[in-house]
């Protein structure tokens, strides 16, 4: 593996422990949960191209990613929806008039987990 690749892992990684930690603690920041949800899966999509060679721009769309990563992770087709849903926590839920609820959260890790699982099983890790 790349060491660019390794790089991308190390700070989907770090996302994730934001997300998983920021979810129990109290009070939990629902926000922010959204947020590094959907960043670690973004970075773990972009580690994806890297890996192979596809240059990527500085977008936030996890359906483009997928689109432009499927040919590497076919199993990544059956979790459009979530990463769809993810993509909604990118750019807005860091700015005010925009919150999420516990149930939102809750669901934004389950899909982060899911489509971790995916990913971590395409890198052998």
């Amino acid at each position: 593996m790349k060491e660019i690749t390794q790089e991308w892992i190390a700070k989907a990684e770090e996302d994730y422990l934001v997300a998983t930690r920021e979810l129990t603690a109290k009070p939990p920041a629902l926000d922010a949960v959204c947020f590094h949800a959907q960043q670690c899966i973004e970075k773990y999509m972009k580690a994806i191209l890297q890996e192979n060679d596809i240059a990527f721009e500085k977008i936030h769309d996890l359906d483009i990613l997928l689109q432009k990563s499927g040919g590497f992770t076919p199993a990544l087709e059956g979790h459009r929806d979530d990463l769809i849903k993810l993509s909604a926590y990118a750019v807005d839920i860091r700015y005010p008039g925009f919150k999420v609820s516990a149930e939102e959260a809750k669901e934004c890790v389950e899909s982060m987990e899911k489509i971790r699982r995916v990913i971590k099983n395409h890198f052998k890790l």
